[in-house]
C-alpha cells in the first residue's frame, strides 16, 4: 500500500501577492485548511511554514518536489511528478513509475530528477518581498476627474481584460476598511488579463480627501472621481439595479457582461475565486 503525505514548505513571510496570480488563496495555515476542505483531500496535508524544520530536512528546491520512501523509510526517488506543468495533461508518469518500482521491489532507473516549479519561500528570504512592496509604495497615485459618460464607458468595458470595479467614498467606513484588499487583488492578478478600477462617489470638492486616502492605500492603479455631483445619475450610469448603498462592486467581462456584483462589504475569498475561475483567467499558465 501507499501513504501519501503533502507538505507545504512555504513561509507566508516571503510570499508576494504577485506570486498568487493563479490562485485564490495564499500559503497560510488557515488558507491551507480552506483548500483541503474545498478539494476534499483524503491524505494528510501539513503546514511547515512557521519553523520549516521538516522542509529543511527534505530540502525541496521547488514545488512540487516528490520524495518516495520504501517500507524501511529509505529514500528511493526524489524529483518531479512528471515532465509537464499543466494538470490533466499527463498522469504523473515519473512519480507513478517510481512508486510501481518500489512496490515491486525493483530498481528505479532514474532515482533523481530535476524539478521545475516555484522556488521554496524560505522565511529568512524576505528581501525580494520588501523590495517589491517598497517599489509599489513609491508608485504615483492619481485620481482622474471623469464625466458620467466616462463612467458609462468603464461599465461597458471595451478593453480586453476582466475588469473589477469598486464604488466607494471616504465617508463610508466599510469602504475604507475593505479597500486595501482590492489593491492586493490588483497586485495578484495585474499581470494577467485583469484590471481593478476604483470609482470615488465623493463630491468633486472632496477630491483631495479621496486622493489622500488612495495614497495611504497605495492605490497606484486606475482611480476615478465623478465631475457631476448628481449621485442618482451616477447610480443609473453604473447599474440601474443598484439602490445606491456603498460599497458596490462589479466584475465585468469585455463588452459589458457583468458576471458578478455585490452591494456591501465583499467576501474576498469568494471574489478571488470568482476571478481566478473566470475563463479569462484560470488557474494554470
Amino acid at each position: 500500500s501507499v501513504q501519501v503525505i503533502a507538505i507545504s514548505p512555504n513561509s507566508p513571510l516571503g510570499l508576494l501577492p504577485e506570486e498568487l496570480g493563479y490562485s485564490d488563496l495564499g500559503d497560510t495555515y488557515k488558507e491551507m485548511q480552506i483548500r483541503a476542505k474545498h478539494k476534499n483531500y483524503n491524505f494528510p496535508y501539513l503546514y511547515d511554514g512557521d519553523t520549516q524544520e521538516v522542509s529543511l530536512a527534505y530540502g525541496p528546491a521547488a514545488t512540487p518536489h516528490a520524495f518516495v520512501f520504501d517500507q524501511d523509510r529509505k529514500l528511493k526517488y526524489v524529483g518531479r511528478i512528471d515532465d509537464t506543468e499543466k494538470p490533466g495533461t499527463t498522469n504523473g508518469e515519473d512519480l507513478r513509475n517510481a512508486l510501481d518500482k518500489v512496490l515491486a521491489g525493483e530498481k528505479i532507473e532514474n532515482p533523481a530528477t530535476k524539478t521545475f516549479g516555484c522556488s521554496t519561500k524560505w522565511a529568512w528570504k524576505t528581501d525580494n518581498r520588501k523590495k517589491i512592496d517598497a517599489m509599489w509604495a513609491e508608485k504615483e497615485v492619481e485620481l482622474r476627474e471623469s464625466s458620467m459618460e466616462d463612467i458609462k464607458k468603464l461599465i461597458k468595458n471595451d478593453s480586453d481584460k476582466l475588469r473589477l470595479i469598486n464604488v466607494w467614498a471616504t465617508w463610508c467606513a466599510p469602504c475604507r476598511l475593505e479597500y486595501p484588499e482590492f489593491v492586493t487583488i490588483q497586485r495578484m492578478f495585474g499581470a494577467r488579463d485583469f484590471e481593478f478600477v476604483s470609482i470615488s462617489a465623493d463630491k468633486l470638492s472632496k477630491k483631495n480627501n479621496a486622493l489622500d486616502f488612495l495614497k495611504s492605500a497605495n492605490s497606484a492603479l486606475e482611480n476615478h472621481i465623478v465631475t457631476n455631483d448628481d449621485k442618482y445619475a451616477l447610480i443609473e450610469a453604473i447599474d440601474p439595479d443598484w439602490n445606491g448603498a456603498l460599497p458596490y462592486t462589479m466584475l465585468i467581462e469585455p463588452e459589458g457582461s457583468v458576471v458578478w456584483k455585490f452591494q456591501g462589504e465583499v467576501d474576498f475569498k469568494e471574489l478571488k475565486k470568482k476571478i481566478v475561475e473566470n475563463p479569462m483567467i484560470g488557474r494554470v499558465y
